[in-house]
């Protein structure tokens, strides 16, 4: 597909297809204007006559002749005070339904003048290019690596993007915006693949293969003997049950200066998740292939910050493992020797992300880091508390949090703070070892938080339950592509100019 940016007058743009946003009440955007003089107040006429309605994420395509565009697609826009990034969204995601697999080659987008409501941060010309160039990358997504007969090849080729000029920071913006959409992508095909191919080995190549793409990206890879030698004991107590040995998959870009601290990103990659001994149900256990998120998030944010580079310095630290029941599995009850020292009663194995991870965030004190995020598939009851919508936000520090959750607003990818009190600590006590890794069901998202927190003391860290928002369940099943866009609108706030 074939994306680029102009400043071309949209009467001298020839194209198959004109789109045009036009609101069901407020003040008609320059480009719809221009349309409707062009066609002799045709857009007006049928807006009168109630064929066209303005309704937000509506969207009529109307047939024409003698005109540089073979058809106008109307885009419904809604009120203008109503029009927050979300529902423009909603409008261009209606936009690229009605576009992607149409008759049209090619396709002018003018939506780039259509108003936004909130501040600069998400209301501005740049940050409405950026959200228009991330929705024609991720609503252009499939994955059919699977299927014996491949869907038909789509006719749509060329999208231009109509914008008030041609200056660098739009372009950028708009870039940036593609880039976010394709590291999306990369996280779905990651999340999409089945657990037969992916496992821990086959997603330590595709660090590898992201170092070998990009100049930039440097990827280390501890196996079971490393890790069994510093001490990684909890990821290996994970693993025990699988043929499919952990790995601990490091990737480094370095935009910044040399002595910048580094922003590090820990994934968890459960690369399917059985419960172990604490056996799942079996309905539905084929979406614990998705248990692997967080990690897939991690390489999507990482292959956006290779494309676009830049000055920033960030580490990725992916802990990769099969969580199987097999003779040799890790039993509820047995304790084993973290990292850091302390010991963990393992009372349910179905716990297992949180054991992974915490062998990861005391492995990453050796990068001296700015901050330190995890992002996890960790808890149902995370689902339970915040649905599908937003992903749950633990942190040890409050300004790390605010940056985060704004973050989240600017992309449209939000997340919601619950509490780190320490009176939820002692849910986790145990009569035989320094910690539980459960903390009974009550406030489950919360006592999970708590575990990893004692590993992450020294530093600042957040944490991300994205249990409901990396993947969709039931007829849309599939990887979502979040939290890529909140993560690489928090890495590039702290990007240097």
């Amino acid at each position: 597909m074939n994306f680029s940016l102009s400043n071309k007058a949209i009467a001298s743009t020839k194209t198959d297809c004109l789109v045009v946003g036009l609101p069901e009440k407020g003040t008609w955007p320059h480009s719809t204007n221009q349309a409707d003089e062009a066609l002799g107040g045709l857009i007006k006429k049928l807006q009168k006559a109630g064929d066209l309605s303005g309704k937000n994420a509506t969207t009529a395509a109307i047939p024409l002749t003698d005109q540089p565009w073979g058809r106008l697609l109307v885009v419904g826009t809604g009120n203008d005070a109503d029009r927050t990034p979300a529902n423009y969204r909603k409008a261009l995601i209606a936009m690229m339904t009605a576009l992607k697999d149409g008759p049209s080659k090619s396709v002018a987008v003018a939506l780039a003048d259509t108003p936004v409501t909130g501040d600069d941060a998400v209301s501005s010309e740049s940050a409405r290019l950026s959200l228009i160039g991330r929705t024609l990358e991720d609503q252009l997504y499939t994955f059919s690596d699977f299927k014996s007969e491949k869907p038909t090849a789509r006719k749509l080729n060329k999208v231009v993007v109509v914008a008030s000029s041609a200056t660098k920071d739009l372009k950028d913006a708009f870039n940036l915006g593609l880039a976010t959409g394709r590291g999306m992508n990369f996280t779905r095909d990651l999340g999409n693949t089945p657990p037969n191919i992916c496992h821990p080995e086959w997603l330590a190549q595709q660090a590898k293969k992201l170092a070998k793409d990009y100049d930039c990206i440097k990827t280390e890879v501890l196996d079971e003997k490393q890790m069994e030698k510093m001490g990684m004991n909890t990821i290996l107590a994970v693993g025990k049950g699988s043929t499919q040995p952990p790995r601990l998959i490091v990737m480094e870009y370095r935009g910044g200066k040399a002595k910048d601290k580094p922003h590090v990103l820990v994934g968890k990659g459960i690369t399917f998740d059985t419960g172990g001994i604490s056996l799942k149900p079996g309905e539905g256990m084929d979406e614990m292939k998705y248990d692997m998120g967080g990690s897939a998030s991690v390489f999507g944010a990482m292959q956006v910050l290779a494309e676009t580079q830049p000055k920033i310095n960030v580490v990725a630290v992916i802990a990769a493992a099969e969580n199987m029941p097999d003779g040799g599995a890790s039993r509820p009850g047995d304790i084993v020797t973290t990292l850091s020292g302390l010991t963990v009663e393992i009372l349910n194995t179905d716990a297992e992300g949180r054991l992974v991870l915490c062998d990861a965030l005391t492995y990453v004190k050796k990068f001296d880091p700015a901050a330190v995020i995890d992002l996890a598939t960790l808890t149902g009851a995370c689902i339970i508390a915040l649905g599908n919508h937003a992903t749950g936000l633990l942190a040890n520090n409050d300004d790390l949090a605010n940056e985060l959750l704004a973050a989240g607003e600017r992309a449209g990818d939000r997340a919601w703070r619950l509490p780190l009190w320490d009176e939820y600590q002692s849910q986790l006590d145990s009569n035989f070892a320094d910690m539980a890794n459960i903390g009974g069901r009550p406030a489950g998202t919360i006592t999970a938080a708590c575990f990893l927190s004692r590993f992450a003391k020294d530093y600042r860290w957040a944490h991300l339950d994205i249990a409901g928002t990396a993947w969709h369940s039931g007829k849309a099943k599939g990887s979502s592509g979040r939290p890529v866009p909140m993560l690489v609108d928090y890495l590039m706030s702290h990007a240097g100019k």
